[in-house]
């Protein structure tokens, strides 16, 4: 049988998956850095090596993400939306209707319709806080890892107020919280609900089902229940989030 391999050259991480009969076989995620095809090209002979095949097995490499164009050697080339939508589609057994998706340097909302097909698509400006980026940049002034947000928000007492979409401007808000003596674990549940605003005001005020919240930032699962708070919505999170774009690349070679 052979396997389908997805390249998500994104801003901040490259992910590699290796697909067979739509079922996630083996993924690994490296961070971003020049040189990005020779990067990708040595997880996949790591993917080859420790499946235990050979090139042959392969049917196809499909390329994704910022840097999709980069990737010389793939025999596909599909856009990160397409590659969102139809991964969600697939892994959720269909019931994905709506994608939040976290990247490195945006958010993106994608609405699907019962064929996993795009109904309509939003992209946040590009000085916007709440993305990957913004997620290291406050890990990096409160000297706390960005795995321990979620246990440490859940500890707060009170959310501070944290109003920039501007990750500069935020920048300067946690700094001067932190000069006036405001808890870490409080300006952490802030940020989560900052972002959470920020998504809501993307999505409208019509009410909404099927939620997914994909990207790496979905493995932050305060961040996924202040979006849960704010949309008055559940919201949905998949066991792989960060390899969705990647396995949708991989999947749309047998479309």
């Amino acid at each position: 049988m052979q396997y389908s391999v997805g390249v998500d050259l994104g801003s901040t991480a490259i992910k590699v998956v290796f697909v067979q009969n739509n079922t996630l076989i083996w993924h690994k995620a490296i961070p971003t850095a020049p040189g990005q095809e020779a990067l990708a090209n040595k997880v996949i002979e790591e993917g080859i090596r420790e499946l235990d095949i050979s090139k042959d097995d392969i049917l196809g490499v499909a390329a994704t993400g910022y840097g999709k164009n980069l990737m010389n050697s793939a025999d596909k080339v599909i856009d990160e939306v397409s590659a969102n939508a139809l991964g969600l589609h697939l892994l959720s057994g269909a019931a994905a209707k709506v994608i939040i998706n976290i990247g490195g340097q945006d958010i993106k909302i994608i609405q699907l319709d019962a064929n996993g097909k795009l109904l309509e698509f939003k992209m946040n400006d590009k000085c916007a806080a709440g993305t990957g980026r913004f997620f290291e940049m406050a890990a990096r002034i409160l000297d706390t890892s960005i795995y321990e947000f979620a246990a440490l928000s859940e500890q707060a007492v009170s959310a501070a107020a944290i109003n920039s979409t501007c990750v500069v401007f935020a920048e300067s808000e946690i700094v001067s919280l932190l000069a006036k003596g405001t808890p870490k674990e409080s300006i952490i549940k802030g940020l989560h609900e900052s972002i959470a605003r920020r998504i809501a005001g993307m999505m409208g005020t019509e009410s909404v089902e099927g939620v997914y919240l994909d990207g790496g930032s979905a493995n932050n699962t305060a961040l996924a229940e202040a979006i849960e708070d704010e949309l008055f919505t559940d919201v949905n999170v998949l066991k792989y989030p960060q390899f969705t774009v990647a396995f949708g690349a991989a999947c749309s070679l047998q479309q």
